[in-house]
């Protein structure tokens, strides 16, 4: 098992990992919109569902992959209501439209809008 760890992402902020990567797996914890120079949340469901986007992202360059390898997401948002603008975003990204789960919950850390999880096939 290796350990999947990088500044361009936000540290973990609690007894976890940002990643791991097992037998040809890479496993992302759930990244919300925290941008990790700053450490700030953009306002707003797009903007916050992108920044998540590009953390997972970040995870993903960590392996060695991209979005194209993800064969899983799950999703969590704080408002139903934002489904429809937080699809326009992630589907710039998963172009590949890997199985997904979304769902709704009543709260995220931090009170951000939104928080993504991947799973992908690492290639090696």
């Amino acid at each position: 098992m290796k350990i999947l760890s990088t500044a361009k992402a936000p540290a973990a902020i609690g007894p976890y990992s940002q990643g791991y990567e097992v037998n040809g797996l890479v496993f992302s914890s759930g990244q919300i919109p925290v941008i990790p120079e700053t450490g700030e949340i953009p306002e707003g469901i797009e903007a916050q569902a992108r920044q998540s986007c590009k953390n997972i992202g970040e995870i993903l360059k960590a392996a060695g992959i991209g979005y194209e390898n993800v064969v899983k997401t799950t999703c969590f948002l704080a408002d139903i209501d934002d489904f429809a603008k937080f699809n326009q975003v992630y589907e710039e990204y998963f172009v590949s439209k890997p199985a997904r789960s979304c769902v709704a919950v009543k709260d995220l850390p931090k009170g951000v809008l939104c928080e993504i999880e991947a799973i992908a096939v690492s290639g090696k």
